[in-house]
């Protein structure tokens, strides 16, 4: 069965939590969808994870369109959440709605989330009084390049927290909260009907995300506080990457099990042909 916003919304009013992963493929997106989480977030975190880059703003809107794409085919049952990049949000509000539409009808996205400020609110107002399901996603914003916890202070959090309420009077349909104060994420979580998800924001949010490569610790690069590596993937790849070099330098892979062969009878006929 398709989960949905409003499956999720329901499972709020009922207080059970539930799963998002961060992945940008299939593969990866199979592995999560066989794992059983609910929802699969497209992230503009691609530019770092899968491109290299020290940043999420060189990413592009077809490059994130054809990875979401990817995801959708492996795990289009589940709640499937677009990323809108940084070129995107920069380009004004008519914009904002075309991308944001690409990712509905072309990629199968069910909702975009988008970097949300008090000076771009009315950019993402726009996205959702157009028809498109929006996420706003408030604290730590990644296209901003800075990287601090949000909400540490009573001004500071009242401030996140009337933006939440802004957004949710927009007609948003979920939260993602990015880096705030515990404390903080929990009174948007409880003050407000939508599904909220903490992306290091707590443990009092509905919904919680990290990134697949953290989770599989796939990487050498050191986990962000909220983050845990709940495996060591990354360890046992490169092992069994070194065994293949191995076997193939010492000339044990691949063997003649690992070959195709030609029927009974043809190699003879072959050398008649061949001479």
């Amino acid at each position: 069965m398709k989960i949905t916003v409003s499956a999720l919304y329901k499972a709020k009013s009922q207080g059970h939590r539930f799963s998002v992963v961060s992945c940008y493929d299939y593969t990866s997106a199979k592995l999560a969808v066989s794992a059983g989480v609910d929802a699969l977030l497209v992230g503009d975190s691609a530019a770092q994870f899968l491109l290299g880059f020290d940043s999420t703003l060189p990413i592009t809107m077809d490059f994130m369109l054809a990875i979401t794409a990817a995801v959708n085919r492996a795990g289009f049952e589940k709640l499937i959440i677009a990323d809108l990049p940084y070129e995107s949000c920069r380009s004004g509000p008519e914009q904002m709605i075309k991308d944001s539409k690409r990712f509905i009808e072309e990629a199968g996205a069910d909702i975009v989330k988008i970097e949300t400020s008090a000076e771009q609110f009315d950019e993402v107002k726009a996205v959702i009084d157009s028809g498109v399901s929006v996420m706003p996603h408030i604290g730590i914003r990644p296209q901003t390049g800075q990287y601090k916890a949000e909400g540490t202070t009573a001004e500071i959090a009242a401030v996140l927290i009337k933006l939440a309420a802004q957004t949710y009077k927009a007609g948003a349909d979920m939260l993602l909260l990015e880096g705030l104060a515990r404390e903080v994420a929990k009174i948007i979580t409880q003050r407000f009907p939508i599904p909220v998800i903490s992306c290091g924001a707590g443990a009092d949010c509905d919904g919680q995300v990290l990134v697949l490569p953290d989770i599989l610790k796939l990487t050498d690069c050191p986990v962000p506080k909220f983050s845990k590596n709940f495996a060591d993937i990354g360890k046992a790849s490169i092992d069994a990457i070194a065994e293949y070099d191995r076997q193939i330098k010492q000339g044990a892979f691949p063997d003649d099990a690992h070959c195709y062969h030609m029927k009974a009878g043809e190699f003879e006929k072959l050398l008649k042909l061949i001479g």
